[in-house]
């Protein structure tokens, strides 16, 4: 009964199979092996974007951080929510490789950002002349922190206001196929036809030993990318290894198998909280992350039985928790947990 995070479930077998693979004899290093021009294309086809330059780096933090310095001067600002992953849990690496650009936090409910709120801290940008920052990037998290999900059209309204300021648009999308999932939406959907201008292409939380993609939709900003990725540290030499992974993870929907399943155990485990007497939700349950509340002693009672997850702060006499579901979580592993809750 492991819901601490989908960062720590399993990698699934077609992938270690597909390290085997790759494992054997030589490859070009550092981004030149035929699997990452197979990736490519693959990715390419997806996203419908056949210009689109793509990249692959090891963790999602290093994806959003090197795509956001890409997008942003030292001296502009990235807005986002004030729950955004980049904000709350990447200790300062979008302001570190951005060289300074500053965080403005934008509010919203259940994780989305308010589209008023928006447009009123982009108004407020940059008043001041040269002794303030200046308007830099919109990022936009799908999934959201509280599990919930961007819309294709909810995100074409953020961006559309972003782009009347002239900004771009970077999407965090490190549980990306859990939002296409929940959707139903198409990568390009999601992305560019909804005037996003680069994804971090989640796979590490989605079953992935440890592989993202970044894509930038105009090539333009490709040569900076690969600068930065290098300068930072983050080009890896033995990148076979990225892309087979990635390749397996692309090859006959595996990505949208794996977050299938972590979704649909994510709505079973919502439904039977949310039948159990004194049991509430925070936020609405949209993917594979849920936040309940329940009354004092069921931490004690769970935690008995082997559940894992991280227990939140609570008002006095209840107590709350972080649930996320992975690709391998199985019925058993929800059931048990709604019974040693139940007692």
């Amino acid at each position: 009964m492991f819901f601490a995070s989908d960062n720590s479930s399993p990698v699934p077998p077609q992938v270690i199979e597909a390290l085997a693979v790759a494992n054997a004899g030589y490859a070009m290093p550092y981004g030149r092996d035929p699997g990452m021009d197979r990736v490519r294309e693959m990715i390419r086809d997806l996203f419908e974007a056949p210009e689109a330059a793509v990249y692959l780096v090891a963790t999602g933090t290093t994806a959003n951080a090197l795509a956001l310095a890409t997008m942003c001067q030292p001296w502009q600002t990235v807005f986002c929510h004030t729950h955004a992953h980049i904000a709350e849990d990447e200790c300062g690496a979008p302001e570190f490789y951005t060289n300074g650009a500053k965080l403005v936090l934008v509010g919203g409910d259940h994780g989305r950002m308010d589209p008023t709120a928006l447009r009123e801290a982009i108004d407020r940008t940059g008043a001041g002349g040269v002794h303030g920052v200046q308007r830099g990037c919109l990022s936009v998290t799908n999934v959201t922190e509280a599990g919930t999900v961007h819309t294709p059209d909810r995100i074409a309204e953020l961006a559309g206001i972003a782009r009347a300021a002239g900004l771009p648009v970077h999407l965090d999308g490190a549980r990306f196929a859990n939002a296409i999932v929940a959707t139903g939406a198409t990568p390009a959907e999601m992305t560019w036809r909804a005037g996003v201008d680069a994804v971090s292409f989640g796979g590490t939380k989605n079953g992935l030993m440890g592989v993202e993609a970044v894509i930038f939709f105009d090539p333009a900003r490709a040569w900076e990318f690969e600068l930065r990725r290098k300068r930072g540290g983050h080009l890896f030499s033995k990148h076979r290894y990225l892309s087979a992974q990635m390749e397996a993870y692309l090859a006959d929907g595996l990505w949208l198998h794996l977050a299938r399943q972590a979704n649909l155990m994510a709505a079973w485990l919502a439904e039977g909280l949310s039948a159990l007497p004194g049991v509430t939700l925070r936020h609405p349950v949209e993917a594979n992350i849920l936040f309940p509340e329940w009354d004092e002693g069921a931490h004690a009672r769970l935690q008995a039985t082997g559940a894992v997850y991280y227990p939140f702060p609570a008002p006095p006499g209840r107590e709350a928790a972080r649930l996320v579901t992975s690709w391998s979580t199985r019925a058993a592993d929800v059931d048990g947990f709604l019974a040693a809750l139940r007692g």
